[in-house]
């Protein structure tokens, strides 16, 4: 029913462990598969993947052309599209399915930081809320397939915040819905940015993203200040 779409590149430190949860949280007989589509990684996470028991498929870099390939290769008639570097809840598919016979048509999950820090904290406990501005990529998305088609997948135009710009466009064709299991995403970045500046950085590319700074200037923006 339910086929895992994981987007990697260079993700060998994470992917093993990953797709071991995601069997062991996963209720038995709702996931039809684990695709890991990867985008060119330069270490073993192909290698790690493919032993792991995962459907491994090759795809140029970019998390929205990696996620649009692996949903042509997925048979499931729900996708759900998880971050390397993202846990999700323990019975994650049986919420997922429990959410669409009630007629929900594309969701979320709630979702934390593995680091308590306070500003971390505040930016999980606002994911609890509808609107678009707090939404983002580490609360997965689970949708069905036709609705996903529907809508023409990600904008492989968008090269940063690809996550972002779809959720709009499902919205005006299908019910979405934010879950209140939590998924639990890797603060590593910010730990190694530190978290007050990943903040502001992060702030300030979806402010630029809003008023319609092109793609190319918050690419080069990001790679600038992030490390």
């Amino acid at each position: 029913m339910i086929s895992v779409i994981v987007p990697t590149y260079n993700e060998e430190t994470n992917i093993a462990s990953l797709l071991a949860l995601i069997e062991e949280y996963s209720t038995q007989g709702l996931i039809t598969e684990t695709i890991v589509v990867d985008g060119g990684s330069s270490d073993n996470t192909v290698e790690r993947a493919f032993v792991s028991g995962a459907k491994v498929v090759l795809s140029d870099k970019g998390r929205a052309k990696q996620m649009n390939r692996g949903a042509r290769k997925a048979s499931g008639s729900l996708l759900y599209f998880l971050h390397a570097d993202s846990i999700p809840p323990m019975n994650f598919d049986r919420f997922i399915c429990e959410a669409v016979k009630k007629g929900s048509h594309a969701g979320c999950f709630r979702m934390r930081f593995d680091n308590r820090h306070l500003f971390l904290r505040i930016a999980g406990w606002f994911t609890r809320f509808p609107s678009n501005w707090c939404r983002g990529g580490d609360q997965s998305l689970f949708i069905t397939k036709d609705l996903f088609q529907k809508v023409g997948g990600f904008s492989e135009d968008h090269i940063i915040l690809e996550d972002n710009e779809i959720i709009p466009r499902i919205k005006a064709s299908g019910r979405f819905v934010v879950l209140p299991e939590q998924i639990i995403t890797s603060a590593r970045r910010f730990e190694k940015n530190g978290v007050v500046r990943l903040q502001a950085i992060f702030a300030l590319i979806h402010i630029g993203y809003r008023i319609g700074i092109p793609q190319t200037r918050l690419l080069e923006l990001y790679k600038r200040l992030v490390h």
